[in-house]
Order: C-alpha cells, then sequence, then structure tokens
C-alpha cells in the first residue's frame, strides 16, 4: 500500500481518530468498555493511525533527503555553484516532486537539508509557489526565513516578510528572533527595528536575549530614539534587562542625554530586580557624562547611583578624576580620590570579564576597547582570556588600540597565545601596518617566544604575508640555527613573495640553497618558478626548469604546461611547444587531453594552421574532437 504524502489527508485522519479515541476515554470513565467490541476497534483505528503517521512520516524524511541532494549536486555542476537555474527545475521534475508536493515536504526539503545553501532554500520555495494548487503556509515561510537570517539577503528577508503579511499568516515568535539576530550581527539594527515593530504589532514575545540584544545595537549606532522604544517597549511587557542590553544604550545615552533621564531609566530598572551588574553600568554611566564634557553631572552621579545601591567602584571614582585632571582642577581631582578611598569598592575583575567577553561575544567590538582602555589604563587587573580577547578582536577595527592592550600584556609579564599572535598578525597585514608587526615579533623574540614550529611558522608565514622577505629568511635561519629543519612549504612561501615582488636573483639563490640543504623542490616549487620566468618572457629558463623537474622525477601538471606553452607560443617558439607537449603525449594521454587545449588556442592565435594540420594523428591518439577556424 503506497501513501501520498497529503497534509489534508492527514488532518483529516487525525480528527477521525481523536472523535473515536475521546469516546473509547469516555466509555472508559464509564467502566462499560470492558465488553464492548466498539472499544477494540478504537484501539486498533488509533494504533493504525500511529503507524500510518510514523510511516507517512518517514516517506517525506527520505523524500526530502533525495530533493535536497539532487538539487546540491546539480548545482555544484553550475555557474555560479549553489545558485537557482532553470535546469534544477528540471531536475525537480525528473524526481517527480510535484506530485508529492506539500507544505510538510517543502519545509522538510529546506530544514534542514538547505539552511545553509541559501540561494538553494529560496529559489525551491519560489518553485513551489508556482505549482498549481499549491500555497505556502507559516510552516513553509519559518523554514526559508531560517535559512536566509544565516545569509545576507536582506532584501529577500523583507520581501518575505511582507508576503507572509499581505496573506494574514501568523508567524512564530523563534522566526522573528532568527531574523533580528542575524540582522544584528551583520550591522543591519535600522532593519532588525523594523521587524521588531512587526513583530509589536502581532504582541508576539521577543524574548530576553534578542531584545536586549536589540536594545544594545541601537543604542551602539546611535539610534537612541529607536532603542528608547525598545525599552519601553520592554518595560512594559516586564522583560528583564540585561547588563549589556541596558548598559551599552544607557552608555550612549549619557553623551548626549540629560542625567536626570538617565536616573530615571536606573530607577525604572532597579524595579525589575533585574539580573545587572550595578558596578558596571557606574563605570559606563560616568565614562559616557564625561566623554560629552558634563564632569560634574558625572560626580553627582556618583552619589545618585551610591544612595540607590549600584555601588561605584575604583574604576568609576578614577574615570571621575581623570576627567577633572585633563580639565586642570587639582581642587576636585583630589576631592574624587577621598571620595574613592572612603566610598569606593576594589573592581571585580571576574564582573568586568564576563561584560566584556559578551560585548566580544554579541560583535560590539568598539565599547569592548573602550572599556578595556579605561581598564587598562589604570592599570586594573585583566584576566588573561578577556586580554587575548581584546587583542584578537581590537585588532579587526583598531590596529593602535590592540598594540595598546599587546604591550600592556607584556608589561604584566605575560603572552599572548599562538591564536591571538595569529589574529593580531593577520589583522595587521590587512590594515598594512607592518611595522607595528614587526614591533611585535621583536618583543616576543627578545623574550623567547619562539621556540618550536608551530610558533615560528606563524610569525614566517605573516612575515611573508606582509612582504618582508630579509626578515622572512632570518627567521629560516634562525630555526635551522636552532635544530629545526624548515619544510618546504615555508621554502615555497618565501619563494612565491620573492617573485611576486620581482625579486628573482634572490629567489634563485634560495632555490639553489634548497638543495644544498637537501631540501628538494616539489610541484609547487617548479610551478611558483617557471610561472614567473614565463611571465617576465625568460622562456629559456622555464624550458630548463621544466626539463630539470623531469629529471627530478616530479611529474608537471596542466599548470605547468600552461604556463610554459603560453610563454613559448608567445614567443613564437611554436616548435619549442610542440616538442614540450609530445613530450608528455607520451607520458600521459590524460594530461595531454587536458592540455591540448591551451596548445590549440595559443597556436591559433599565432595563426598556426600548418602546425595544426601536423597535429591531426595526435588528435586521433588524444581521443579528442578538435574544431577550429
Amino acid at each position: 500500500m503506497d501513501f501520498k504524502i497529503d497534509d489534508q489527508s492527514c488532518f483529516n485522519l487525525n480528527v477521525r481518530v481523536s472523535l473515536k479515541k475521546e469516546r473509547f476515554l469516555k466509555g472508559k470513565k464509564l467502566r462499560w468498555y470492558k465488553n464492548s467490541a466498539f472499544c477494540n476497534r478504537c484501539l486498533y483505528c488509533f494504533h493504525f493511525f500511529l503507524k500510518t503517521r510514523e510511516r507517512m512520516a518517514r516517506l517525506g524524511t527520505e523524500l526530502a533527503a533525495r530533493i535536497s541532494r539532487a538539487l546540491i549536486t546539480e548545482s555544484n555542476s553550475s555557474i555560479p555553484t549553489r545558485s537557482w537555474n532553470p535546469l534544477l527545475e528540471q531536475t525537480l521534475h525528473k524526481i517527480g516532486c510535484r506530485d508529492s508536493l506539500s507544505q510538510s515536504l517543502v519545509a522538510r526539503v529546506i530544514d534542514p537539508h538547505l539552511l545553509t545553501h541559501h540561494s538553494l532554500a529560496l529559489g525551491f520555495f519560489n518553485w513551489a509557489s508556482q505549482q498549481p494548487g499549491f500555497t505556502h503556509n507559516s510552516l513553509t515561510y519559518h523554514s526559508v526565513l531560517k535559512s536566509l537570517s544565516f545569509s545576507r539577503q536582506f532584501n529577500a528577508i523583507e520581501s518575505l516578510l511582507k508576503q507572509a503579511k499581505a496573506q494574514n499568516l501568523t508567524l512564530d515568535s523563534s522566526i522573528y528572533r532568527f531574523v533580528i539576530d542575524s540582522l544584528i550581527k551583520r550591522g543591519k539594527s535600522q532593519m532588525a527595528f523594523s521587524v521588531f515593530n512587526e513583530i509589536k504589532s502581532q504582541s508576539l514575545d521577543l524574548g530576553t536575549e534578542t531584545s536586549n540584544s536589540l536594545l544594545a545595537s541601537l543604542g551602539s549606532d546611535g539610534c537612541l530614539n529607536n532603542a528608547m522604544k525598545v525599552f519601553d517597549e520592554m518595560n512594559n511587557r516586564g522583560i528583564g534587562f540585561s547588563t549589556i542590553g541596558f548598559g551599552v544604550f544607557i552608555w550612549r545615552l549619557c553623551r548626549n542625554g540629560d542625567l536626570g533621564e538617565v536616573l530615571r531609566l536606573v530607577d525604572v530598572v532597579e524595579r525589575w530586580n533585574s539580573l545587572i551588574n550595578g558596578s558596571v553600568i557606574a563605570v559606563l554611566i560616568v565614562h559616557g557624562l564625561c566623554e560629552g564634557s558634563r564632569t560634574s553631572e558625572a560626580l553627582r552621579a556618583l552619589h545618585e547611583l551610591r544612595i540607590r545601591g549600584w555601588k561605584p567602584d575604583f574604576i568609576a571614582y578614577r574615570v571621575v578624576a581623570e576627567a577633572f585632571r585633563s580639565l586642570g582642577s587639582v581642587f576636585d581631582v583630589n576631592e574624587v580620590l577621598k571620595m574613592k578611598r572612603k566610598l569606593g569598592v576594589a573592581p571585580r575583575s571576574n564582573d568586568y570579564r564576563e561584560f566584556i567577553l559578551g560585548l566580544i561575544t554579541e560583535r560590539r567590538i568598539y565599547e569592548a576597547k573602550e572599556l578595556g582602555e579605561v581598564i587598562a589604563s589604570g592599570d586594573f587587573p585583566m584576566e588573561d582570556d578577556v586580554l587575548n580577547a581584546l587583542i584578537g578582536s581590537v585588532s579587526t577595527i583598531d590596529p593602535y588600540s590592540a598594540m595598546k592592550f599587546f604591550h600592556f600584556v607584556i608589561r604584566k609579564g605575560k603572552f599572548p597565545t599562538l591564536l591571538t599572535l595569529s589574529n593580531l598578525s593577520r589583522n595587521l597585514c590587512k590594515h598594512g601596518k607592518i611595522d607595528e608587526l614587526l614591533e611585535v615579533y621583536r618583543v616576543l623574540s627578545s623574550n623567547e617566544y619562539f621556540s618550536d614550529m608551530e610558533s615560528y611558522n606563524v610569525m614566517f608565514s605573516f612575515l611573508c604575508m606582509g612582504g618582508r622577505v630579509r626578515e622572512a629568511y632570518e627567521v629560516l635561519q634562525e630555526m635551522r640555527k636552532k635544530g629545526l629543519d624548515p619544510d618546504i612549504s615555508m621554502y615555497n612561501s618565501l619563494i612565491e613573495v620573492l617573485c611576486r615582488e620581482d625579486l628573482l636573483r634572490p629567489a634563485k639563490r634560495l632555490w639553489d640553497e634548497m638543495f644544498v640543504i637537501g631540501c628538494g623542490g616539489n610541484l609547487k616549487t617548479y610551478n611558483i618558478l617557471i610561472g614567473k620566468f614565463s611571465e617576465i618572457g625568460q622562456t629559456e629558463e622555464a624550458t630548463r626548469l621544466f626539463n630539470h623537474m623531469l629529471e627530478k622525477g616530479v611529474t608537471p601538471d596542466a599548470t605547468t604546461h600552461r604556463f610554459l606553452l603560453e610563454a613559448l607560443c608567445q614567443e613564437t617558439k611554436f616548435e619549442t611547444a610542440v616538442d614540450v607537449f609530445y613530450k608528455h603525449v607520451n607520458h600521459d594521454v590524460m594530461l595531454a587531453q587536458n592540455i591540448l587545449k591551451t596548445l590549440i588556442l595559443n597556436l591559433c592565435g599565432k595563426g598556426m594552421h600548418v602546425i595544426l594540420t601536423s597535429l591531426s594523428i595526435l588528435y586521433t591518439i588524444c581521443g579528442i574532437a578538435i574544431f577550429y577556424t
């Protein structure tokens, strides 16, 4: 017996069995079910339904997996890959997908199979909507929006939300959370706020975590009016505030807002008994006020916050004292320091650890940098993992600040982890801060940081990335002195940089040195050099290297031949090009097939039809049909 996956049939069966089950349970309650044959029929029907539903679900799952595999496989061969095209629609028709198409099947195909294949998910969703008699429901919209929330297709997300609204479909609040979280992570706080307004109009629950993330994102982006609307909505619904959500919002508000308004919001949050760290919030408030050139209000804020039990710590008092110091007010500086000794509490590093790591996790890197600088400038303690996280993340937006954190770590007699060093080095290279990169390695080398292959490889690879070939070569020499043998990949990296910088003489010397120390080149080494010599027209040197690799037993690949043949044909050395090709017809017919097109195109480009005619026998050997004009 075969079952068609049909939502309505499943629903009708469910209703019928539910009615019989209800009558059965009523009979059980009245204790007349023992002698009733009807109850046995109910039990049989109920078990039959369970088995049927299980089989239908299994068949639906198998068909969904089959459809998704076919779409992914077919799209891999298209250009661009993993994108929707008419051939995929033909694939769906061959599978017979249209005959079994249902809303649950569409949802199963997209979630989980196409969640990371955003274009395919959207394409399949649109294809389904074009099929006769098919309409999407909340389930299908949920699946495709979930997939798109992992992508950057913001316009598609906005369009789908509008379509769902036009069809009066009620989407689950979880999908809105997916979408809002995705938009926040990608810096689209205004779009996230628009989705928030949609949720607000439907009275859906956005949840504490997402609400606080949106509040922090809008505050960080300076959208304070919209952030205030989110704050008021959270307050009206009784959604708890977090230290990050409220902290980032109030931090930015203090730069322009009135102190009375700031304290009102503090009182609102305090009424909800939210799990907020008052000492951290106190630092953010006074720092924001001082940044807004309102140092006197910051001093008053210390008093008001202490009355409310938010316990400003030494960091908060130091922020205000330093602000007065910058104004040249020595008297006020001394007064604040007296208050610090009398009323302040020692900062708890674990509180700031959780807050800073939370900021970095939510990609509030600028705020993490600012707070980290406040703590470091006062020489207050920070945990090692916080410092490593700050160095690695802050270097993506501000290499100068990242270097300050690096030197702070060194002054403490500690060192960054290898992962942190890799992130810092990569970002310094991206920002073109090569001098800073050399400074980092100089400091670490003076402290014997580099001692094994892994650490040396990090330094060497980023020196190559930064184009500092002399320093990279010195690393190789230092490694050999310490008994560490650089592998062939390191030599290849340096030769590649030398060729890229047109430093051919040093590249040749390094090539000779490799053979002296017994580190012969591999296929990649030959390809780098042959490619460079071919590029600059030194075909004799390229040909010599080609013959050398054959003597050493290194088999050329299609890339090797492409470099060499293009250069030979460019210099009209056609006979040599054909000779190179003939050598590999005898050795590897499959390789000859791959490179034959390159040779023919170059010969045709020079009008060498006579030579092409002489190759007709060769075409037959290779088994290739050649068409040329």
